[in-house]
């Protein structure tokens, strides 16, 4: 039996890929969503959670994922910062390369993903980088994907419940198009896939680095 993921992206990459239209949204229409579960506001304070409300459009989804690190927030964040090295942690990224800004807001990176996904390539603009307050978020401008008007927004803060400063919360949200024959379910799930790979990534390298 192949593995989860590998259902997940047959699931979202029909054999044939309809023309993009652009659609206008009325600010009636959009909706503000929190994707952060219930159970997880004790682990994460309204100062983080604000970072994570989006203006979701009916055509789109919204989620996001928590990953507790038995690390400290300075080692997470000297990998997450690196807009202009992804791949340092997402494994599906084959490789990225800056083509335009000096890695503040607004620099523009075009990354090239692995075989097996429904894409080939993402221009991805730094929407957020905040150093002090551990933010980074990024929006996709363009490329050869599925995944239209993708937003992610990621945020680091010390475990508050253990009170332990070893210990970071990472959460990551996103809001993005749902693909044409694929339900808003199926586009979650597939890329919450995608984001819980990454964040698992991302703890393992992280715990190597405080050693």
């Amino acid at each position: 039996m192949p593995p989860k993921s590998s259902l997940l992206l047959q699931r979202i990459n029909p054999t044939t890929t309809p023309k993009t239209s652009t659609t206008t949204t009325t600010c009636k229409q959009l909706q503000r969503c929190t994707p952060i579960p219930s159970p997880c506001t004790t682990q994460v304070p309204d100062s983080v959670v604000k970072y994570h409300t989006h203006s979701v459009s009916p055509n789109q989804c919204c989620s996001a994922v928590i990953q507790r690190i038995s690390a400290p927030v300075s080692a997470v964040w000297s990998v997450v910062r690196r807009f202009d090295n992804p791949q340092a942690y997402k494994h599906f990224v084959k490789s990225c390369h800056v083509i335009g800004g000096d890695g503040n807001v607004g620099t523009v990176r075009e990354v090239r993903v692995i075989s097996g996904l429904p894409a080939a390539s993402s221009m991805e603009r730094l929407e957020i980088l905040d150093e002090e307050r551990h933010v980074i978020s990024f929006s996709v401008v363009g490329g050869d994907h599925r995944l239209a008007n993708y937003r992610s927004v990621t945020t680091l803060h010390s475990d508050p419940s253990s009170g332990n400063i070893g210990t970071t919360i990472v959460v990551e949200s996103y809001v993005v198009d749902v693909p044409h024959g694929n339900t808003k379910e199926e586009t979650c799930v597939f890329v919450d896939t995608i984001v819980k790979c990454n964040l698992q990534s991302l703890s393992q390298i992280a715990d190597n680095l405080k050693r």
